[in-house]
């Protein structure tokens, strides 16, 4: 009778199941329509896109990028411009030379035989280092007369305090003592003299070598002697030179060398086109006999990695006292740009290429008259492979 009223219950409420399911499945329905019409009326937001093709742009026109790394392995070299006259400026042949301090001369202190040689040609030395040994006479008399002295010395310091002695006892008079200490003074003195010989000459090997040492640090630059060989007291053994001490020595002629005074500023160039800076320390009084021009000594205050003792330069000298009447550039730093004369200047990330106005020229110089201004840093050397490059990426735009 239970499970006939179940079943008659669960007829009577299945229209209203499924009437409420119907309802829910339009809601559902309605819902997600309305989620719908709603994403798709409201703004959507912007999805990037590819930059446009001008974004990729090289830069603004004449310009190069080169980093600063990669200007030397290219043979560019760039200058700071700087003013100056065409007209002011000294041109000079110059000769790179050692300074008195940066080139020595080893010589045999006395009469005696090569026995030792420890360096040869180009060899590095140090300060005080034994270059070579002469086996010599003279090396056994510096030390006789050395031990002689001692003794004597001894003697004379015994002496004097034994009269020390006797005159605090009031046995002797003050003036014997004081010639005690007087001859003791005396003996002294000679000691330190022949021990000063005895330094001097280089004696080594218990006093039967002489030592040839360096004076300086450098390098062997001429060996004069060989193995075996007797040498006499003051002949020229061995040359050295420390190359990063040098000096440049310009033939000026005399009319332009009395323009100059010390601490003119001055350029030397070398032939691949480098150049230092440097500046006049003194200048001869007198001319040289051969070429009847003055000798003006430059310092070199700028990268000598360059210049090398012996080597031919040429040199640039602005006088203190010359107008400066615009800048002054080789003439390898002028390129013809679309008709212009243009020159290349550092900016950030690389070069731009600037038209000038020229001036005179001579001697492979040329003067800007307009379009730079001092301080600036431009392109002095491989100028034309930046411009190469810059029509190469003209063209390909």
């Amino acid at each position: 009778m239970n499970t006939i009223v179940e079943r008659v219950r669960i007829l009577r409420d299945e229209p209203k199941a499924r009437l409420w399911a119907g309802v829910a499945a339009v809601a559902l329905v309605a819902g997600i329509g309305g989620l719908l019409i709603g994403r798709s009326s409201a703004p959507q937001p912007e999805v990037p896109t590819a930059p446009a093709e001008e974004d990729h742009a090289e830069g603004p026109e004449g310009f190069i990028a080169i980093a600063r790394e990669q200007l030397a392995p290219n043979g560019i070299v760039v200058e700071r411009v700087t003013a100056g006259s065409l007209t002011d400026e000294i041109i000079a042949q110059a000769t790179v030379g050692a300074p008195p301090e940066g080139a020595g001369v080893l010589t045999a202190r006395a009469d005696g035989a090569v026995v030792r040689m420890f360096k040869q040609l180009g060899d590095p030395v140090g300060t005080g280092e034994t270059i070579a040994l002469l086996e010599s006479r003279e090396a056994a008399s510096f030390v006789a007369e050395r031990n002689t002295a001692a003794a004597q010395a001894q003697a004379a310091r015994a002496a004097a305090a034994r009269e020390q002695r006797l005159f605090d006892a009031k046995i002797t008079a003050r003036q014997d003592l004081e010639a005690a200490i007087a001859a003791r003074r005396i003996a002294e003195a000679e000691l330190q003299r022949a021990d000063a010989a005895v330094s001097a000459a280089g004696v080594a090997g218990g006093g039967r070598y002489l030592a040839v040492r360096s004076p300086i640090g450098g390098r062997i630059t001429e060996v004069n002697t060989r193995l075996g060989a007797f040498v006499t007291a003051g002949a020229e053994l061995f040359n050295v030179a420390d190359p990063t001490r040098i000096q440049v020595e310009a033939a000026v002629p005399v009319a332009d060398a009395r323009r100059l005074a010390p601490g003119d500023r001055a350029f030397v160039e070398l032939s691949n086109g480098e150049r230092t800076e440097a500046v006049v320390r003194s200048s001869t009084p007198a001319l040289d006999p051969e070429s009847r021009a003055a000798t003006v000594v430059l310092r070199v205050i700028g990268p000598a990695g360059g210049l090398t003792q012996g080597q031919a330069v040429r040199v640039r000298i602005v006088p203190s006292g010359s107008v400066a009447g615009g800048i002054v550039l080789p003439e390898e730093a002028i390129q013809q740009i679309e008709g212009k004369d243009s020159v290349f200047v550092a900016v950030k990330g690389g070069f731009r290429a600037v038209p000038v106005a020229t001036g005179q020229r001579s001697g492979g110089r040329v003067e800007i008259v307009s379009g730079l201004k001092e301080g600036q840093t431009v392109v002095t050397r491989g100028a034309f492979a930046l411009k190469s490059q810059l029509g190469a990426s003209e063209a390909e735009h």
